[in-house]
């Protein structure tokens, strides 16, 4: 059952804009993927959230987010590069984005960020 009110707004712009030509499961990934690098200004500082292994506690770590994970990661959900503020440069992780919230960032990106959030929050599989 899906935990966010449906959208008229973001259905046309999901169907129209993202997933327009999809076939498959992968045609839709690559869909948001391409949709999600074209729309994000990269890079944009954010909180991690991210659970603790140890207390399975929330933890927020704050990072740079520096682009879309490589494609072949992104088949099953959407990912990002970050690197931890004030880590090693080649310290990059990859993190799902709907474990990022973004700080101060372009209206264009809320709103791609939004759009992810909300497929995932109706339920919607690729």
């Amino acid at each position: 059952m899906a935990s966010v009110e449906r959208d008229e707004t973001r259905e046309h712009r999901i169907e129209t804009e993202i997933i327009v030509d999809a076939e498959d499961k992968e045609d839709r990934a690559m869909g948001w993927y391409y949709y999600l690098d074209d729309m994000i200004d990269f890079p944009f500082m954010a909180k991690w959230k991210k659970k603790s292994r140890k207390t399975s506690t929330i933890e927020e770590k704050p990072v740079e987010v520096l682009g879309m994970a490589a494609e072949d990661d992104c088949l099953r959900d959407m990912y990002v590069d970050v690197a931890y503020i004030g880590g090693k440069e080649d310290d990059i992780h990859t993190a799902k984005l709907s474990d990022i919230e973004p700080i101060d960032v372009d209206e264009d990106t809320q709103e791609a960020i939004a759009d992810w959030l909300y497929w995932l929050g109706r339920g919607y599989k690729f």
